[in-house]
């Protein structure tokens, strides 16, 4: 499996998720620039956390627009898998391919802590070597990680499964629903506000988040080996 990890001018996750594709997935894990307008040959893409173009206007909205952005939308609406992981959370909220939207934290504070979570979907693209209902623990770093939605748009992803992560023992920045992570529709797109891959490695005390890429590597995967 190629995948593609879109960086921003600000994105200061890519290092860590390339890390744990390539270090320790031992997958073909190739840097994309918001400058470039293909996604020509790859299986996966994934955006990373970070600050994109400074959180000006709000987190997301101006990398919504990079050169980049046309074809990650036509490859989720491909059917191929899209994961966002905290400010690529945003992202793909400001683009249409989630709905809802992350708004500030309600103590107004940035948050850097270990968050517990409860796996709501295990039938996922990247939740399949989990258990239903198994608490994780993963890392939560941001100031705008408050998932917010409508009425009828709650209502929608609790019926159709499309919460996959939920805060356990405490909502750490008032999510509704205690929501950290949702699944599009068609389950080829994952937003989620806390780290997976910061919790890869049982050097670092935690691999909690390993079963995530685990789970999307299932059956075929190219390494970058395989693929030479």
């Amino acid at each position: 499996m190629r995948i593609a990890i879109i960086v921003f001018p600000g994105s200061n996750c890519d290092v860590d998720l390339f890390e744990a594709l390539h270090s320790v997935c031992n997958t073909d894990a190739q840097y994309v620039s918001y400058r470039e307008k293909s996604l020509a040959d790859f299986d996966a893409v994934m955006i990373p956390g970070g600050f994109s173009y400074g959180d000006y206007l709000r987190c997301g909205a101006i990398a919504r627009f990079s050169n980049i952005m046309p074809e990650v939308v036509k490859f989720a609406r491909a059917g191929k898998p899209v994961l966002g992981i905290c400010n690529g959370f945003q992202i793909l909220t400001e683009a249409g391919l989630l709905p809802g939207a992350l708004k500030k934290n309600n103590n107004l504070k940035f948050i850097c802590k270990t968050a517990a979570l409860t796996v709501e979907n295990n039938a996922t693209l990247f939740t399949k070597q989990y258990h239903s209902k198994e608490k994780i623990y993963l890392p939560i770093a941001h100031a705008d990680g408050s998932y917010y939605a409508e009425k009828n748009v709650l209502s929608q992803l609790e019926d159709q499964q499309q919460v996959v992560f939920r805060y356990a023992d405490e909502n750490p920045n008032g999510s509704l629903n205690n929501i950290a992570g949702i699944i599009n529709e068609r389950g080829n797109v994952l937003g989620m506000m806390p780290h997976p891959e910061r919790a890869v490695e049982s050097l670092l005390g935690n691999v909690d988040g390993l079963r995530v890429f685990k789970s999307l590597l299932e059956g075929k995967v190219r390494t970058k080996e395989a693929s030479r």
